[in-house]
């Protein structure tokens, strides 16, 4: 029967004895700077010998839920991420600076230099060696002169003694401490004030306190990175005083829910800040987004994959909540005012409506829907010129720029679309599609009328479009691109059968994407009753003639 304790380990430095562990101290595996866990019990275990330290795993990597023989020694996160080792198997409390001289001042290993090598034309690999090494390497190691330090994964647990850091870096701008064994913001506080440059700090995947009691002014950092750290909201709003002047704050993977101000409905302060990072969290209302909107010089919002299902605005007033809502911002309110950059890919939007909210935004320009229901046809979506033709002042979407021809092609696209679903229903119009009298008017399209007599051929000639046709199906071979003026109401099955026709193919079966300017993928023709129009395909569009597979 395998053993839920783990083997034992060659004692190195910075081992532990028993008596130097306490509950919730931060270790990482002696040899394994990686595998990083919190101390949940330290003593026996009913049938081993000696002392025995529970740790839970941060990768969740372990052998049991704190339990062992039937014995519960502490409560782990899940059912398998703890497990029992001896103390000297697990390490902390390394110095800020010995890490630094760690990194900074030691040689390649072997096993690093092997991995830097290219593979010649008969395969053999060749080692690289880097021109200007013993310079930079000289340069790194004066660290008085150092700017930017990054100490990744070292078990770095503390400040050391007062006064070295500043002595040996004091011209340190950018601080890297990602994945260490930091817990105590005395600690974080003991760094930044012997780092009077320091503008940058990254914290990200070191599991902090909930105690900032006693966090003092440190008015020179600008950027904070504090990514899968485990803090919560009304942390961050304890924060906010000893960071006046912060103008970055990432907090991508901490599991939050929601925004909860300490004294007030709406979020406070933060008078700086000009892009807040909400990546991979679980916020699932836009009510909660709403509550950040009173900050002034916020430019850019990061909320991708997160659960938001719709975005509305407080002075769109379609609903007795949404009023409600603004008259508790008050009435001279203007939210999100300064916004420019809102990255909300990832979520669960499905609606126009929310699309058509963001015209309220005074000064967004780049906007990122992609992986949204909205944003995909395959799922009831809609294409992106029809994102362009609803989105008034929008230059980026979806990290692609939209030039002015694109703009232009994709309203006109828009507005013969709606006349050929809606057939002049001005109500319906109306409610469906709010920019349609405006771009209408403004690229000056008439209505269609019926046709007769002598207007016909007229009439006809007026309703084809122009497409470019390439196979690119490689059973098929290479084919010369096609141009084709066809009606706008042939069907996506009519269209197949002309293909087939076109290129000559009788053993394939074609299936059709229409590839758009700025979509990173086209778009897949899946409906054959639905005409050209209906997916959007207008004049000067291209079609990707593929094989079904």
């Amino acid at each position: 029967m395998q053993s839920c304790l783990d083997s034992e380990n060659p004692i190195s430095s910075g081992s532990k004895s028993g008596s130097d562990l306490v509950i919730g101290q931060r270790v990482h595996v002696t040899g394994d700077t990686r595998r990083i866990g919190s101390v949940k019990y330290v003593g026996a275990v009913e049938g081993y010998k000696g002392n025995w330290v529970g740790v839970d795993w941060d990768n969740g990597d372990g052998k049991h839920d704190g339990s062992h023989n039937g014995v519960r020694y502490f409560e782990a996160q899940g059912s398998k991420t703890a497990s029992f080792v001896r103390p000297h198997n697990v390490s902390s409390d390394v110095p800020l600076l010995k890490a630094l001289e760690f990194r900074y001042h030691g040689e390649s290993t072997k096993e690093e230099e092997d991995e830097m090598y290219v593979l010649s034309a008969t395969n053999k690999r060749v080692s690289i060696e880097l021109l200007g090494k013993d310079k930079i390497q000289n340069k790194l190691s004066r660290f008085e002169e150092l700017t930017s330090a990054s100490l990744a994964y070292l078990g770095v647990s503390s400040a050391g003694p007062p006064g070295h850091i500043n002595m040996t870096i004091p011209r340190l701008k950018e601080l890297d401490l990602t994945g260490n064994l930091l817990s105590d913001w005395r600690e974080i506080a003991a760094i930044c004030k012997e780092l009077p440059a320091l503008v940058t700090l990254n914290l990200s995947y070191n599991i902090m306190s909930h105690d900032l009691s006693g966090m003092p002014l440190l008015n020179h950092i600008k950027v904070v990175v504090l990514n899968h750290t485990g803090i919560s909201w009304k942390q961050v709003e304890m924060l906010k005083d000893s960071l006046p002047l912060v103008e970055e704050l990432h907090l991508m993977g901490n599991k939050l829910r929601g925004i909860t101000p300490l004294s007030s409905d709406i979020v406070h302060g933060f008078d700086s800040l000009r892009l807040l990072n909400l990546e991979n969290n679980f916020i699932a209302t836009w009510d909660e987004i709403l509550k950040l909107s009173q900050l002034k010089r916020l430019e850019q919002l990061f909320l991708k994959n997160n659960c938001i299902s719709h975005i509305w605005h407080p002075d769109h007033n379609s609903s007795s909540e949404q009023s409600n809502s603004h008259e508790l911002l008050g009435e001279s309110f203007r939210p999100f005012q300064n916004l420019r950059c809102l990255l909300v890919g990832g979520n669960k939007i499905e609606d126009l409506a929310s699309i058509d909210t963001l015209n309220l935004f005074p000064n967004l320009l780049d906007i990122r829907l992609s992986e949204n229901p909205i944003a995909d046809p395959g799922k009831g979506g809609v294409p992106r010129f029809v994102l362009i033709a609803r989105l008034a002042k929008i230059q980026i979407l979806n990290g692609s720029q939209v030039s002015p021809r694109e703009r232009k092609e994709s309203e006109i696209r828009y507005v013969r679309l709606v006349m050929s679903k809606c057939h002049n229903n001005p109500e319906e119009i109306k409610k469906l599609h709010p920019r349609f009298a405006e771009l209408k008017k403004f690229h000056g399209i008439e209505d269609e009328k019926a046709a007769s007599g002598a207007t016909g051929p007229q009439k006809l000639s007026s309703s084809l479009i122009s497409i470019t046709l390439k196979c690119v199906a490689a059973s098929i071979g290479e084919k010369a691109p096609l141009t084709k003026k066809l009606p706008a109401t042939t069907t996506v099955g009519k269209l197949k059968i002309l293909c087939e026709s076109f290129f000559k193919i009788k053993s394939v079966k074609p299936k059709l994407f229409l590839q758009e300017e700025g979509s990173p993928l086209p778009t897949l023709l899946d409906d054959d009753m639905a005409s050209l129009i209906d997916f959007g395909v207008g004049n000067g569009s291209t079609i990707l003639v593929e094989e079904e597979c």
